[in-house]
């Protein structure tokens, strides 16, 4: 048998000196194969020959089934690197590059995963490579959906926050590091982001969300993520979303509770102010300064977002609208309580909004 496997290694040596192609030094292989077999199962037990290559069919049948078993796995490899290339490919790509509706070897190899699954695939990794989302606030919330929606493929993220690192914010704001106290939070941002997948575009505005320039940023944007610590910010990015007919995903956090929800009045949701039409006393809501925060909850709850906001982009599964989730980290509770348009909202009128219907 050592001597059939030494003849297969010349034969495969040879080959590969002569540049013969793959499916050639396989049917080498296949051949030599054929032949050992023939020899087991036509000369006689104790034939010099059939001595010399074994001695029994057994152990080359077992050899075989092992080679179909492998070959079989490489086949199906190669059929469903096939069908992503084909299923994320369009007529417009050019060689040596990419259209933003096609993606680089790399890319797909990079994205496998989301495009095996079926409620993604390559379509819809797509319209995640071509989707435009904004995230307010690069604080606690921000940082993983910010890393969430970079590692998922995400074209083009917006990230806007006047705030600078400071070295309470890394208790859980993961995507800063120590090495960058005091740069402004958008850049620090900017260059995680750009680390981990450079075939994302990063817009950073360090500012503050105003009324002034809310209108024209949420304009370049499809989808806006709220990820603030304030009330004033939330409203201001509801009313925005709301008058651009943009769909706002928005999450709140404190101590060991958050919650979170897609508010999308254009669509037959409610949108934030409708759900909240009123601002909390102080004391009901003390920010994460003032009460603290565990850790991992603004992870949860932002990777929730970034979740919510790929379901949305690519349509798969059910999506938060018209439901607020709550979670409870401390006694490991959630619960989803049904929310509607409020008919009084004076920014929605209850989902008659200028690109909505009335609910």
């Amino acid at each position: 048998m050592g001597l059939v496997l030494f003849m297969a290694a010349v034969l495969l040596v040879i080959g590969h000196l002569m540049g013969a192609p793959w499916r050639a030094r396989l049917t080498m292989l296949a051949v030599l194969y054929a032949g050992v077999l023939l020899v087991q199962f036509t000369l006689p037990e104790g034939a010099g020959l059939r001595q010399a290559t074994g001695g029994s069919p057994l152990p080359w049948l077992a050899l075989g089934v092992v080679g179909l078993m492998v070959g079989g796995y490489a086949a199906g490899l190669g059929h469903l690197r096939a069908r992503a290339q084909a299923a994320a490919e369009t007529p417009g790509r050019t060689a040596g590059g990419t259209s933003p509706d096609s993606f680089s070897p790399v890319e797909l190899e990079r994205y496998a995963r989301h495009i095996m699954l079926r409620e993604v695939g390559g379509t819809g990794q797509k319209r995640l490579k071509a989707a435009r989302v904004l995230v307010i606030g690069a604080g606690g919330l921000g940082s993983p959906v910010l890393l969430y929606l970079a590692a998922a493929g995400v074209g083009t993220l917006g990230v806007i926050d006047d705030d600078v690192v400071d070295n309470s914010n890394l208790q859980r704001q993961i995507i800063h590091t120590d090495a960058r106290i005091g740069m402004p939070k958008v850049f620090s941002a900017q260059i995680a982001i750009e680390a981990l997948n450079p075939f994302v575009t990063v817009r950073p505005y360090e500012r503050r969300l105003t009324e002034e320039i809310a209108e024209t940023l949420f304009s370049e944007y499809d989808l806006i993520l709220d990820g603030t610590d304030n009330f004033d910010t939330r409203y201001l990015s509801n009313r925005a979303a709301v008058a651009a007919g943009k769909p706002l995903i928005a999450a709140a956090i404190t101590q060991w509770e958050g919650q979170i929800s897609l508010y999308d009045p254009a669509r037959g949701g409610p949108c934030f102010q409708c759900v909240f039409p009123e601002r909390p006393a102080p004391e009901l809501v003390p920010s994460c300064a003032e009460a603290g925060v565990i850790a991992p909850l603004p992870g949860v709850l932002g990777t929730m977002m970034a979740n919510e906001a790929i379901k949305h982009i690519t349509g798969a599964g059910e999506g938060l609208r018209g439901r607020l989730m709550i979670l409870d980290m401390l006694y490991a509770d959630s619960r989803i309580i049904a929310v509607k348009p409020r008919k009084s909202c004076p920014i929605c009128t209850g989902g008659d909004a200028e690109t909505g219907t009335k609910t």
